[in-house]
């Protein structure tokens, strides 16, 4: 079910009573108030789906209160109610923004009949957000499959961990797919239904940031022209994915952790304090233990997100995951670029497995868009791949003719794919977890 949140304004107690009673009895959240200052008053402070506006509030006209709702919530969905039904007023309760119109005495049945209707109204406009995000964003489909034990336990964990409101960190390397499971936890999540959406912390300077997460008042500064609600608000019901969380600068440290923890907020330029019923998922390919001791990262925010943590392996370290992700990759881009291409050579897909990938996924994706491109046969061959994809593609021995350098990536990338967390890795290497993460760094692991 669509679970909606209701707003009913009506100065009668008892039809009040009734649309609360019947509202709640199906799952639906409900405030219901009596005037249109009070209306007003709680659609600043939380987003509705649906509100129920009575024409005639005792001195008020409930018309009036429509077009400042919409400007509150630009999503809500309100069905005026009347004991006064009349055609010039169901006519300017439509030119005022109103979804529907039903006349007093309503009975149950078309209660339910609206309700429903808009409910599917709403759902399919989250939807189409949804689906749009994606279509930007422009992806291969990637399954969340893997045939290595590192693997396997994050993709368990990230289900497990889906249907609850508790904060993840996702850790791993730039590309090992963060992203995808993020959106993945947030699809097998009972707030399926409601908006995911994405903030990439690096891609704003800092004021933008705060803008773009918590929205601002119009004349809050030159060139707010108009009220921006913010993604948390836009959010409401949903997932909030912040990728590249360790870059956020100290000045929003505070206002995240402050809503992480209260679920509270103040757009900028506003004094009113405002809640969010919103679920945050993390990601960094930072250490942020080290920015913490550093002083670039607030201890008590990290400790906030690290509750669960979730540690993505490298591509690397899972040279047999390659060949799937390639065929599902392989038939994106073909369709997209309007060929047919049935697979991968032998060759080249041999050159695939035992490439280091440091770009991981993300590389992975850029390489096989570029083979499909070149491809003018049925078939991917080598000839189709960047050269740097046939260095080093031979198996790592002690003995080789290689540079220490490349003996010590390849050791780091495969003990990082084999152990369960970053703590582990440091232990089996010998070294810290700061030195390790240089190497990282080093190694663009």
């Amino acid at each position: 079910m669509f679970h909606l949140n209701v707003l009913i304004v009506d100065d009668e107690p008892n039809i009040r009573k009734t649309l609360t009673v019947f509202m709640e009895s199906r799952g639906h959240q409900v405030k219901a108030v009596s005037c249109s200052r009070d209306a007003l008053a709680e659609a600043e402070l939380q987003v509705f789906d649906l509100a129920f506006v009575d024409v005639r509030l005792g001195s008020e006209n409930g018309l009036d209160l429509v077009p400042s709702l919409l400007a509150a919530n630009p999503w809500i969905k309100i069905v005026v109610i009347t004991a006064y039904a009349s055609i010039d007023t169901a006519v300017e309760a439509m030119k005022r923004g109103a979804a529907d119109y039903i006349p007093k005495p309503f009975t149950p049945d078309q209660l339910q009949l609206v309700t429903e209707r808009l409910s599917a109204v709403c759902r399919m406009e989250q939807r189409i957000v949804s689906l749009q995000e994606d279509l930007d964003r422009n992806n291969p489909e990637q399954n969340l499959t893997s045939r290595y034990p590192s693997m396997q336990r994050a993709i368990a964990l990230a289900r497990q961990a889906s249907d609850s409101d508790a904060v993840i960190l996702l850790r791993g390397a730039s590309g090992t797919g963060k992203n995808l499971f993020a959106r993945s936890m947030h699809n097998w999540s009972r707030r399926s239904d409601k908006p995911f959406t994405l903030i990439s912390c690096p891609s704003l300077r800092d004021d933008l940031l705060e803008r773009e997460l918590f929205g601002f008042a119009k004349g809050s500064f030159p060139g707010a022209l108009k009220d921006n609600p913010g993604k948390v608000s836009l959010c409401e019901g949903g997932t909030l994915f912040l990728d590249e969380i360790g870059v956020l600068p100290l000045s929003i440290q505070p206002k995240l952790l402050r809503f992480i923890q209260d679920r509270e907020y103040e757009r900028l330029g506003e004094q009113q304090t405002r809640k969010a019923d919103v679920r945050i998922i993390a990601a960094t390919n930072s250490d942020l233990e080290t920015g913490v001791k550093e002083g670039r990262f607030r201890e008590d925010l990290f400790y906030r997100l690290n509750g669960l943590q979730i540690e993505l392996p490298p591509l690397a370290g899972r040279p047999d995951d390659i060949e799937q992700l390639a065929g599902s990759m392989l038939k994106f881009f073909a369709s997209q670029n309007h060929k047919n291409i049935d697979g991968i050579c032998d060759n080249a897909m041999l050159a695939l497995k035992t490439y280091l990938w440091p770009g991981n996924i993300r590389e992975l994706r850029n390489v096989i868009e570029r083979a499909v491109i070149l491809c003018k046969t049925g078939l991917v061959s080598e000839e189709h791949l960047p050269a740097n994809i046939f260095i080093k593609t031979q198996p790592v021995r002690l003995g080789d003719p290689l540079s220490l350098d490349v003996i010590e990536e390849t050791h780091i990338r495969r003990i990082l794919a084999s152990s369960k967390s970053l703590q582990e890795a440091a232990d089996l290497l010998g070294i810290d977890q700061a030195t390790l993460w240089r190497k990282r760094k080093q190694f663009k692991i």
